[in-house]
């Protein structure tokens, strides 16, 4: 399963829309655009895709992390 495949699972299961995700990764301190996102949920075989690295899949789990619990106080 790619990173790709992952993101797109996490939207549908968590109902999220393309401004959602936006706003999850700023939380995580990494800037998105919205046609460096949709390029994210395109087809391998459509033009403008763009695989999803690690670095992208990590921040949105963090920024989901923060979303939902909070940041964390020393």
């Amino acid at each position: 399963m790619t990173n790709n495949e992952i993101l797109k699972r996490l939207r549908i299961a968590l109902n999220l829309r393309d401004t959602d995700i936006i706003e999850i990764l700023k939380l995580a301190d990494f800037d998105i655009s919205k046609a460096e996102l949709s390029a994210l949920f395109r087809s391998e075989d459509q033009r403008n895709y763009r695989d999803c690295g690690d670095q992208i899949l990590r921040r949105f789990l963090d920024g989901l992390i923060i979303r939902n619990r909070g940041r964390k106080t020393p």
